[in-house]
């Protein structure tokens, strides 16, 4: 007798979070799942976060990796404050992250892993699925390990192999519950194990075996499906912030016309970047792989001034290694991007955590007068674009540019609308090709009146011998000069260079045009500040919001803008940087909201300090 159909609930959203050792593969579970909902159509906002060491003691708390995926049938903003559904695979999973669920929430627990000796690893006296303590919690017990096993107890594989696929059966049964498509995820464990023949089967099996679980088991009585999204017509593939942020570079180098260079040294969270153009030689590009930081850095000046669009890319640490070589383009007026993936700092920090912290170093953190262009991505998606914004002033004022990403953008995810080609910007660039005076010299630093910027000379263009270096350069002529005048002068000019940039407005969200708060926010706090918002208007409270972009030069309005608020608040993700300038620069009363946890803001928390300023002032 066949088994009774499943009752079907819709959900406008979910929340799902995998949780296991960093071992268990969550990151990859997690993943897989994202790329199934992105094929129905759902919005989507993830959140990786996983230890800095590649291999923590199983089975304890500071071993514990996860991944959160939001998904809905209407437009998202961040990757959800609390899980609707934890999937833990072992006792620290479930301790590390059960103060994070809301009551009623789902718990899918691997009861394989609740032995003895795993609990008193994370201070469990007994085992929290037997001494109440999760009544407040629906709880499905799992035994996702022995099931899997049994699986493939016909397979061939070894039982090591058999006890790693686990997670497959877990994403099988997840699979099921929320009606994602799976033939995406069976065709990556073929391209996967390709070389394994046996591990394909294995987890192909695995996967099917979970599928097959939420469908025979009484435990799970409900699916559930999320309907498409409504989104602007394209079309669409899951991003990750580190390879929008690549694929942006390439586009800029293939619409300037010009080779890509990156010089960099792997480190945490930037390294996807190099992995990933490192796919691409045939737009030109070519990645070298530095010995440090200091070299990664003199590579990509090196490339620049040969006529390459040179970039570096790092985290905090490896900024400050570079700022000597950053103040050597500043003044050589070369154009390169530099990215920095913020991480939780200072030193070492934590290198697999986000934290907005480097924006002081980014606008400041030079010898001397040093002044560049800033501007931060809000979204993994906009990596994108905001990669192409970043090469079009570099290219077109001749100035470094610091990218501010972080880790939170940089590891999370969601659906990018690909652009069309012919929209992106015409980042051609001219070079000087002959001497730019009538008596028939070349001078180096003859400036383009509108621009400010100075030519550039390609190496070995016949007749354009110039003098480089890090000495100060007279006027026009580039020579080394001591004179006082003259060093005032171009002082002036490399800072009046940068604030003449064009950059947008800010734009103001205000859709009752009569709110009193505006919220200032940069960089990935995008998400979390429009969401609060969102849900503060819902309520019926008046709330503006405007983002920055553009962080040097600052848009040309916004002060005007920052004049017509009673009170504006800054949520950063530091001590307050963005708040200190914008108090120095427009003499406002800004108000700093902040955090240093290594986690994003979670819109609940900004909801509720936003509205007791709403309504306390």
């Amino acid at each position: 007798m066949a088994a009774p159909a499943k009752r079907v609930e819709q959900l406008d959203r979910v929340v799902i979070r995998f949780a296991g050792d960093s071992g268990d593969g969550m990151q990859l579970t997690g993943d897989r799942f994202t790329s199934e909902t992105a094929q129905l159509g759902n919005d989507i906002s993830t959140l990786p976060n996983f230890p800095a060491e590649i291999r923590a003691p199983a089975g304890t708390l500071p071993g514990v990796s996860s991944f959160q995926v939001h998904f809905a049938d209407y437009d998202i903003l961040t990757p959800g404050d609390a899980p609707n559904v934890l999937v833990a695979m072992n006792p620290a999973a479930l301790k590390a992250n059960l103060a994070d669920l809301p009551a009623g929430a789902d718990i899918i627990v691997n009861t394989d892993e609740f032995t003895r000796r795993n609990l008193a690893k994370v201070g469990y006296a007994e085992s929290p699925l037997e001494d109440g303590s999760l009544a407040e919690y629906a709880v499905h017990p799992v035994a996702l390990t022995s099931l899997t096993l049994g699986a493939l107890a016909e397979s061939g594989v070894s039982k090591k192999d058999g006890e790693r696929a686990k997670n497959m059966f877990a994403l099988g049964l997840l699979s099921w519950m929320y009606s994602r498509p799976f033939e995406s995820t069976l065709r990556f464990l073929e391209r996967k194990f390709a070389k394994r023949p046996d591990l394909v089967a294995a987890n192909k099996t695995a996967f099917q075996a979970g599928w097959n679980y939420g469908e025979t088991t009484e435990a799970f009585s409900v699916r559930y499906e999320i309907k498409p999204a409504k989104m602007q017509p394209g079309t669409y593939r899951n991003i990750t912030g580190n390879q929008a942020l690549a694929l942006g570079l390439v586009a800029a180098a293939v619409r300037s016309r010009l080779p890509l260079f990156l010089g960099a040294y792997p480190i945490t969270p930037a390294s996807d970047i190099l992995h990933e153009l490192s796919k691409h030689k045939r737009f030109g590009v070519t990645t070298m792989q530095a010995e440090d930081e200091i070299a990664a850095i003199g590579a990509a000046l090196g490339a620049a001034y040969g006529g390459a669009l040179g970039v570096t890319t790092t985290s905090g640490p490896g900024v400050a290694l570079k700022g000597e070589t950053i103040s050597l383009a500043i003044a050589l007026e070369l154009p390169l991007v530099i990215v920095d993936v913020q991480r939780a700092g200072p030193s070492t920090g934590m290198p697999t955590k986000t934290e907005q912290a480097d924006l002081n170093m980014a606008l400041f953190g030079r010898h001397g007068e040093a002044p560049l262009a800033v501007i931060a991505p809000k979204s993994p998606s906009d990596c994108f674009h905001a990669a192409l914004e970043a090469a079009r002033i570099a290219l077109t004022y001749r100035t470094p540019v610091i990218l501010l990403s972080d880790n939170y953008v940089a590891n999370g995810s969601e659906p990018w609308l690909l652009p069309s080609v012919d929209e992106l910007p015409d980042l051609r660039v001219e070079f000087a090709t002959a001497p730019n005076t009538e008596d028939g010299r070349f001078l180096p630093y003859l400036r383009d009146p509108e621009t400010m910027a100075r030519p550039w000379a390609v190496p070995g263009t016949p007749g354009l011998e110039h003098r480089i270096g890090g000495l100060e350069k007279a006027d026009k002529t580039g020579d080394i000069s001591y004179d006082p005048a003259n060093h005032e002068f171009m002082v002036r000019t490399r800072q009046a260079r940068i604030e003449a940039i064009p950059v947008p407005d800010v734009d103001v969200e205000d859709p009752d045009e009569n709110a009193q708060v505006l919220v200032l926010g940069w960089g990935s706090t995008y998400g979390p500040i429009g969401a609060a918002c969102r849900a503060l208007r819902q309520r019926g409270l008046t709330i503006a919001q405007a983002h920055l972009r553009h962080l040097s030069p600052l848009p040309a309005n916004l002060g005007e803008v920052l004049a017509g608020y009673e009170k504006v608040v800054v949520p950063e993700m530091n001590l307050g940087q963005l708040a200190a300038v914008i108090r120095a620069r427009y003499l406002v009363d800004a108000v700093p909201f902040n955090q240093i946890s290594g986690l994003p803001f979670t819109a609940a928390t900004l909801e509720s300090m936003l509205e007791d300023v709403v309504k306390n002032g």
